[in-house]
């Protein structure tokens, strides 16, 4: 198995100057076995805090996947685990009100855009119900800083690219989508209500090593390795703003010292509410790749030609995602992006020494 740590710390100095460093030491990561939640709590770790992970180890995909996460975390000293869904917190809360979090990440949830047409009550509970758990738990441990995973299916029927924190969110067009549109508003309610801190940031396509069975650039990977053909929706005339794990990782470590502050002194107000301690963020990379040219990549790192099913466009998919990233910019410095051949390559290498070659 390759066992690459492939975060790269930010090295940009953050222009957001007036708020006070918190130089956080303990920090909840909840989706601590999943994907993005694996990458941000071992980055976290190699940068020497304390790290208490949640995770629930559901079967949405193989669970042995996320106990391999997990076997790398439990390496370091600083990290624990606990067993357990988010919306069930108040059965194991004594568990960290003992670890005292000054900051919770809040990366738990159901995933996927075509599974929530299959199983809308998994999406309530998880993402809905496990919002109000998690803000709940922050206001009764009261952290410095609350960050919330979102999406950028929240955009929906939106047809303005790139997309902004500013448009409006009142067209989903997935199950997912509304769910997450209802986990940000039910983390503004709770920052205004007790006075918590809180980002919102919306993902855009997060791709990489140690990513989700059910994404595409896994799906397309194992069906060329097996000589299977893959299943081009639209027609191959999408495009999609990918984020490459390392990239994203970095962005959300610098985000955690910049809890929503003075709206005179910000550098990103936009983005903030105006009646809350409440940001939202988008986290993308603002480099769309049209889809053809993601599977020609994958195509030259395996060194194969894929044989493709060209479908039509999926219920809940959208056209295009564009991240304007303007205030993560403002927010934290400059980007990273890796570029989609080198990422491509990366999670490739990744494939061959987990499953092999």
């Amino acid at each position: 198995m390759i066992d690459r740590d492939l975060g790269r710390a930010a090295t940009t100095d953050s222009p957001n100057t007036h708020i006070e460093e918190l130089t956080m030491s303990r920090i909840l990561v909840t989706g601590s076995a999943g994907f993005i939640g694996y990458h941000i709590s071992r980055e976290l770790l190699n940068l020497d805090h304390e790290v208490l992970g949640l995770d629930a180890i559901t079967n949405y995909y193989d669970p042995k996947l996320k106990h391999s996460r997990l076997a790398i975390l439990h390496g370091y000293e600083k990290f624990s685990q606990h067993i357990g869904r988010v919306e069930e917190m108040d059965s194991y809360f004594s568990v960290v009100e003992d670890f005292d979090p000054q900051v919770v990440i809040h990366l738990a949830a159901q995933a996927g855009v075509r599974y929530s047409i299959e199983n809308p009550a998994e999406y309530l509970s998880s993402n809905v119900d496990g919002t109000r758990a998690i803000m709940e738990l922050s206001r009764r441990v009261r952290p410095k800083h609350v960050l919330i995973a979102s999406t950028s299916s929240v955009y929906g029927g939106n047809e303005t690219l790139p997309f902004a924190e500013t448009h409006a969110t009142r067209s989903p067009l997935s199950l997912y989508a509304a769910t997450k549109i209802a986990a940000e508003s039910i983390a503004h309610s709770y920052a205004h209500i007790w006075n918590l801190p809180t980002t919102c940031f919306r993902f855009f396509t997060v791709y990489g090593p140690w990513g989700r069975p059910d994404m595409a650039l896994f799906k397309f990977v194992k069906a060329v390795k097996s000589d299977t053909p893959i299943d081009i929706y639209g027609e191959g005339a999408m495009s999609r703003d990918f984020t490459y794990i390392a990239d994203l990782t970095a962005s959300i470590v610098r985000l955690i010292d910049l809890p929503p502050g003075d709206i005179s002194r910000d550098p990103a107000p936009q983005t903030l509410s105006p009646v809350a301690p409440f940001r939202i963020v988008n986290a993308g990379g603002g480099n769309p790749v049209p889809l053809m040219q993601f599977i020609a990549e994958i195509e030259s790192a395996l060194g194969t030609e894929a044989k493709k099913n060209f479908l039509p466009m999926q219920p809940g998919d959208v056209t295009a995602t564009l991240a304007d990233t303007t205030a993560l910019q403002a927010l934290i410095g400059d980007l990273q992006y890796t570029p989609i051949s080198v990422g491509v390559r990366e999670f490739v290498e990744w494939h061959d020494g987990y499953y092999g070659s």
